[in-house]
């Protein structure tokens, strides 16, 4: 039986994936702060000083480790508690766990992620896509989606108009623009456990957009 650590289970693609897990019936950890009710049978609660992980500490054994922790710059307050989270507490994870024996990390990321882009959001994911490569993981699988689209526990009134208006224009992303083009949340959750199972998978560094997503 797979054993999986989830880091932000409780976010829009988080909460997804728990969902999947659980049914597919994998032994699932979740590391967060707080507890997470209705957790099923084979999943446990671990709470987390994600700072104390930063520093040093351990996590279960584990084969799979899923990384969907994320902020926004408005929660965060500033640039250096976004990257905190983004980058430093997301890379701790990621190095715990490959401690803890997982072999395969699968990591929710951007589209335009590069560690040289003048944007800070892009500049982030980049720079984790970047120190995650050096973790020595036998397989990551790195997913690059546009906009996300599901319904949020949270009221954020103006992402919901722009999730409108990118459902009517998306159709019109083609080509190179496609990868732009938004994601249904459980398609992406449910591609991110079929690829981390699939021995058609190829070991090394495999990224995933819009197109490879749906294909999945």
């Amino acid at each position: 039986m797979n054993k999986s650590i989830i880091a932000g289970a409780t976010g829009l693609v988080g909460t997804k994936l728990l969902r999947a897990l659980e049914a597919k019936g994998d032994q699932v950890v979740v590391l967060a702060r707080r507890p997470i009710p209705d957790l099923a049978e084979n999943t446990r609660w671990v709470q987390t000083d994600f700072d104390g992980l930063v520093l040093g500490g351990n996590l279960p054994p584990c084969n799979h480790v899923y990384i969907c922790l994320g902020t926004t710059m408005a929660k965060a307050g500033s640039k250096d508690a976004f990257w905190k989270v983004d980058f430093e507490y997301c890379l701790a994870v990621a190095k715990r766990a490959r401690e803890a024996g997982a072999t395969t990390l699968s990591l929710i990321s951007s589209v335009g992620a590069d560690a040289a882009s003048k944007n800070f959001y892009l500049h982030t994911k980049g720079s984790l896509e970047n120190a995650i490569a050096t973790l020595d993981f036998p397989r990551v699988n790195i997913y690059r989606p546009g906009l996300l689209l599901g319904n949020r526990t949270e009221r954020r009134p103006l992402e919901a108009l722009g999730i409108i208006l990118f459902r009517a224009i998306s159709p019109l992303l083609v080509g190179s623009l496609q990868k732009y083009r938004g994601i249904d949340v459980e398609l992406l959750a449910s591609s991110m456990v079929e690829n981390a199972n699939d021995t058609r998978t190829p070991e090394g560094i495999n990224y995933f957009h819009f197109r490879d997503i749906r294909r999945r």
